[in-house]
């Protein structure tokens, strides 16, 4: 396992901080290194719940289009990408997210992968992907609409409007809101309060409230994965990621 991923226990409690600061972008290794984590501590290390935070400002900002993003052979990596991403979704103990500064694209997908959130004031979802002129990715597809709503996710995919901590607890995508600072913090006490119920009981209800969930986001996945192929080879696309990285206002054609 590399450096980007630390692993420790707290009682009951695993924790997995991502250390790629200060945007914390995954690729596919952090992403594998991060599924046997949490497989490892939910099955070897009688781990009843997880946190998942990230070291710096930024909870998690994705794919870095500014370095090798997903490469010569967009389909085959965003396949492997996303198999390592469903393993998240897998994880047969409740999930609790640390979302500080910024969850941008994939970085919501990796929020949104957990069953709750804790925020901040300062924190931000963002769905980007209008914005860089793709589809969205990482499962959002499914979990952004059984989080919000089908309205909501509609709205922040289609406006790609950054939604404030505040915002997020009044749309039910976070589910704490805490000072700004207090955020990892307030994730593990909130883990722990999970584990201190019956674990047996916790994986039993989870996999109830959760019956066919991995089967709508492995569908979503698939169909993620062709869209954003093909408008990854857009013209659109090209200006929008263009324009991210310049940090200018893009300007799409349709084409």
């Amino acid at each position: 396992m590399s450096d980007d991923l630390s692993v420790s226990v707290d009682g009951h409690v695993g924790v997995l901080e991502f250390r790629r600061p200060p945007h914390n972008h995954f690729d596919l290794t952090l992403l594998r290194d991060l599924g046997d984590a949490a497989a490892e501590l939910a099955h070897t290390r009688g781990c009843r719940a997880i946190v998942l935070c990230s070291e710096g400002r930024h909870f998690c900002a994705g794919v870095d289009f500014g370095g090798e993003g997903v490469g010569p052979d967009p389909d085959a990596s965003l396949k492997a990408i996303y198999a390592e991403g469903l393993r998240l979704f897998s994880v047969p103990v409740p999930v609790v997210a640390a979302v500080q500064g910024a969850a941008v694209g994939g970085g919501l997908g990796v929020a949104c992968a957990a069953d709750f959130r804790v925020a901040a004031p300062s924190t931000r979802f963002h769905a980007n992907f209008g914005v860089l002129g793709i589809h969205q990715g990482f499962g959002l597809s499914a979990s952004l609409p059984r989080i919000i709503g089908a309205q909501g996710a509609a709205e922040m995919l289609y406006t790609a409007r950054r939604v404030t901590g505040e915002r997020a607890l009044a749309l039910g995508l976070a589910d704490r809101l805490v000072e700004d600072g207090q955020v990892q913090k307030a994730a593990v006490e909130l883990a722990h309060e999970i584990a201190v119920s019956a674990p047996l009981a916790v994986r039993s209800m989870r996999e109830t409230l959760r019956a066919g969930y991995l089967d709508e986001v492995r569908a979503a996945m698939e169909r993620e994965v062709t869209e954003q192929t093909r408008l990854l080879a857009t013209r659109d696309s090209a200006a929008g990621i263009e324009a991210s990285l310049t940090r200018t206002a893009p300007v799409f054609t349709g084409r």
